[in-house]
């Protein structure tokens, strides 16, 4: 086991993990990124995106890569391991690794974004990969010229029902309501479709499958209770994100969600622990406040380690 002390230690590389580590780069703060997988979190499991500032379209892997390379280009360790445990402490917080190696530090950022939700209905779980994802870029491909149901009604469906849509033979788009969520140039893009077919408010109430995977979906409308069983090749469930909050301490404020609250600092209630992205409770999540909270976070990162060493060399003297 092997320790390690620094001024910030930021969990998570999606886009505000990466925008805390570019500007503490910038404040000459000792840091590392810790993210278990590929930096650019969600980013890189999105088809296209129109609305990041100064770029009128990008793929999310492309947005997601170019992030990662500016920060590395300021110099950030991006190290490639799992956190199991933050423990809080007075002076300096700890980090675990799954290596057993212990990081140490007055701050945290906590940027460990969310996992989609899942319906919670029979044969979701059992088929998942077998006809059943929440990922249509990455799993797309393998429904090339086949018929695809997708869940859900705000932006993240309506932008994987488009890209679906030139992929799959057909798209049934399921929402329980009757208009979506999503921005209206998706919705009017998704209503334009020939291939997109959308069945208004119902839900899917259970999956059937075989030795194959899935091979059809029943769906019941929810005002009229008529059911019926909709024949598929492949089920993409987009109903949201929960927030991934296994790594936060004992103690912390979260609302009844699973959010962590902080104030306009996105500081915690625990004094040098910050939380930025979609583990946070805001208004809305979209990659342009992801990467303002990690700005925000990290200046007042920067104030608080400037104070603290003050206070050290003071009792130095």
């Amino acid at each position: 086991m092997t320790t390690r002390t620094l001024d910030l230690i930021i969990i998570g590389g999606g886009p505000s993990g990466l925008t805390a580590g570019i500007y503490a780069q910038r404040a000459a703060l000792q840091t590392v990124l810790v993210e278990k997988g590929l930096p650019g979190g969600q980013l890189n499991n999105t088809d296209i995106v129109e609305n990041w500032p100064g770029t009128e379209s990008i793929s999310g892997a492309d947005l997601a890569a170019a992030m990662t390379n500016h920060a590395k280009a300021c110099g950030l360790e991006i190290l490639a391991r799992e956190v199991v445990e933050v423990e809080p402490g007075l002076d300096e917080h700890i980090v675990r690794l799954d290596n057993g190696d212990e990081l140490y530090a007055p701050a945290v950022i906590l940027a460990c974004g969310g996992q989609p939700r899942r319906l919670g209905i029979p044969g979701e779980l059992e088929n998942y990969g077998k006809g059943v994802s929440y990922c249509a870029v990455c799993d797309g491909f393998f429904f090339r010229n086949k018929r695809v149901v997708v869940i859900g009604g705000g932006d993240t469906a309506l932008e994987d029902a488009l890209f679906l849509s030139k992929i799959a033979s057909s798209v049934h788009l399921v929402h329980r309501r009757d208009a979506f969520r999503g921005g209206m140039i998706l919705q009017k893009r998704v209503l334009a479709e020939p291939k997109i077919q959308v069945v208004w408010d119902s839900v899917v109430t259970d999956l059937h499958a075989d030795g194959s995977g899935v091979h059809a979906v029943g769906i019941r409308n929810v005002k009229t209770g008529a059911e019926q069983v909709l024949p598929t090749d492949g089920v993409f469930i987009f109903i949201g994100y929960e927030s991934d909050n296994r790594l936060v301490p004992a103690g912390m404020k979260m609302n009844a969600k699973g959010f962590v609250i902080t104030d306009e600092r996105c500081e915690t209630n625990i004094s040098g622990i910050f939380v930025v992205g979609d583990l946070r409770e805001k208004f809305i999540k979209q990659i342009v406040t992801a990467a303002a909270e990690g700005c925000i976070a990290t200046q007042a990162v920067a104030h608080l380690v400037e104070e603290k060493k003050g206070k050290a060399a003071s009792c130095e003297v």
